[in-house]
């Protein structure tokens, strides 16, 4: 049975480390422990505790989809230090009260899919539901949608009861909302730009948020406030694509961002995504959490002393063919957001596509040796 990290540190500093994240944390110029360090060491376990919850959870949900037979992906990802820092920077959110450290995502082929899987978890779940946010029923501002749900983990055997109460989110979309999640990310990325955060460029914020609406409108879901109405919003999605060379952008995304040539093959259930400043993406494959929560705290250290600029962070797929497809912003695909985009550009609506098989590299040719060889050596003794 695998080993899951455990916090070895008391409540009262995790909170203390959280308020001392929200800052500028200064790191020794001797090369020793520094006061940083400790706390980012301190984070890191509490982060880390919320593996084994992550996990049921994580597999709780596929079960239910395998048993409802809805079509979809699932994957599990710990939250990275970079973005639990600028929730505490940025609300009066407490590093001990966050709820999505943990979280999960169940990526789905349709919009029944979602209802299905969601009626489903609130009937019948090993784990308590403590909030939703239904962001497909109520849409941000922004475009953004998917419905998320926390869950307070309940310990199914008496060794997990030190995880008992952590929180684990779960967002639950259809894959044409996962595309425009991925292209705002894959933008933002590419032009330097935190448009997720609603930082950067009005027009590409503006051009999002009405490509959103096409999509609402395709799924039959409500479509966010403030949106004019069909005819009048197509034509400003021309008039920003004209003006932002959009469609060519994204095509220059897909085609800028290299798959790494050190992807592994190996069928471990994590693996260590390297977001580097050249485009190009780094996989490290692990089986163990505890290594993989190890690794991931050193790159995160790096990070923050400067040494390197680039991202990282770990996720969880149900089967390693899934990984490119469940977290395509990280390898440059946006190929069905731009697809959708030509289709409204064009005067259709849009529609699901069914994503082609990434480019890989091939495993290495497994090492058989040649019985002759034996054979040879068989003469030899007889």
């Amino acid at each position: 049975m695998a080993q899951y990290p455990e916090l070895t540190f008391g409540m009262q500093a995790v909170r203390k480390a959280g308020e001392q994240l929200k800052g500028k944390l200064l790191v020794g110029a001797d090369g020793g422990i520094s006061e940083a360090h400790m706390v980012f060491t301190i984070a890191n376990s509490w982060r880390d505790s919320h593996f084994l919850p992550m996990r049921s959870i994580f597999l709780s949900t596929t079960y239910k989809l395998r048993k409802l037979k809805i079509g979809g992906d699932m994957a599990a990802r710990p939250k990275r230090m970079a973005s639990i820092r600028r929730k505490l920077r940025e609300s009066s959110t407490k590093l001990d009260q966050m709820q999505d450290l943990g979280g999960c995502r169940a990526i789905l082929d349709d919009i029944a899919g979602v209802h299905a899987l969601l009626d489903q978890i609130r009937h019948d779940f090993p784990h308590g539901i403590r909030k939703e946010w239904p962001y497909i029923d109520q849409p941000k501002l922004d475009g953004y949608r998917s419905h998320h749900v926390v869950f307070h983990f309940n310990p199914r055997q008496r060794a997990q009861d030190i995880y008992e109460g952590r929180r684990i989110e779960l967002q639950v979309r259809t894959r044409l909302q996962h595309s425009w999640a991925t292209a705002v990310e894959a933008v933002g990325l590419f032009n330097g730009e935190d448009l997720k955060h609603h930082h950067g460029s009005p027009d590409w914020l503006r051009l999002f948020e009405l490509v959103s609406a096409e999509f609402a409108h395709v799924e039959g879901c409500p479509i966010p406030e403030g949106v004019p109405e069909r005819q009048l919003r197509i034509a400003e999605i021309r008039d920003l694509n004209a003006r932002l060379g959009a469609v060519a952008l994204l095509e220059n995304i897909r085609a800028a961002t290299d798959f790494a040539e050190n992807f592994v093959y190996e069928r471990g259930k994590y693996f260590l995504i390297i977001y580097n400043e050249d485009h190009t993406v780094e996989v490290e494959n692990f089986s163990d959490p505890m290594q993989v929560a190890a690794r991931l705290a050193t790159l995160e250290r790096e990070i923050e002393d400067g040494k390197t600029r680039s991202k990282a962070v770990v996720v969880e797929v149900d089967k390693i063919e899934n990984l490119i497809r469940t977290y395509p912003n990280y390898f440059g695909d946006v190929g069905l957001f731009v697809q959708n985009l030509r289709r409204i550009i064009d005067g259709k609506e849009a529609q699901e596509f069914t994503l082609l098989p990434q480019k890989v590299v091939r495993p290495r040719p497994e090492e058989r040796p040649d019985p002759r060889y034996l054979i040879r050596r068989y003469d030899r003794w007889s």
